[in-house]
């Protein structure tokens, strides 16, 4: 009895944890440069990309090739069956967020990249993807929020920035 408790405390300790770890986070908020932030980011990025199930991991790879390639339709679709397979992965619905928004699709997109926030908050990603979508709502000042909160969890994310700046120059009556 006790080997198979033995056992089973070791099943659990070797099985497999998806996603980034709390140190790669802590890497990149005090990263020092903006090359080396963006190498943590890289890897966060690819830790997303592991969602826990091979067939999942295989569509997503397809649907961003699809998305890469332009073919948004494809890509979303695609987006569509990776989120019947693993419903509580994150990257899958920022992902297809983002084609919702180069659509201008604003509900769809609000509605995935609060989903994919609720999934995982520390998603940067989202949180930039979250400002775009309330920028093109024409939502200053909430878009200017999801900014800066991805800007807590990766303080040299260039979207975020580039977001911020963007708004703040927009406010101050200066050209885009």
């Amino acid at each position: 009895m006790l080997k198979a408790l033995a056992f089973s405390g070791l099943l659990l300790v070797s099985s497999p944890d998806f996603g980034p770890s709390e140190e790669m986070f802590d890497e990149l908020k005090n990263a020092p440069s903006e090359e080396e932030a963006n190498d943590v980011a890289l890897d966060i990025w690819a830790s997303w990309m592991e969602s826990g199930s091979d067939a999942a991991d295989l569509v997503m790879e397809r649907a961003v090739q699809a998305q890469a390639f332009g073919d948004l339709g494809h890509a979303r679709a695609l987006y569509d069956r990776v989120i019947a397979i693993q419903p509580d992965y994150a990257e899958a619905w920022n992902r297809r967020a983002t084609v919702f928004l180069a659509e201008e699709n604003y509900p769809e997109a609000l509605r995935d990249v609060n989903e994919a926030l609720r999934l995982e908050p520390r998603h940067f990603g989202a949180w930039g993807g979250l400002g775009a979508v309330l920028e093109g709502l024409g939502s200053k000042d909430e878009a200017l929020a999801a900014y800066q909160k991805a800007l807590e969890i990766y303080p040299l994310f260039p979207s975020a920035q580039r977001g911020i700046n963007r708004i703040r120059r927009e406010q101050e009556g200066r050209p885009v």
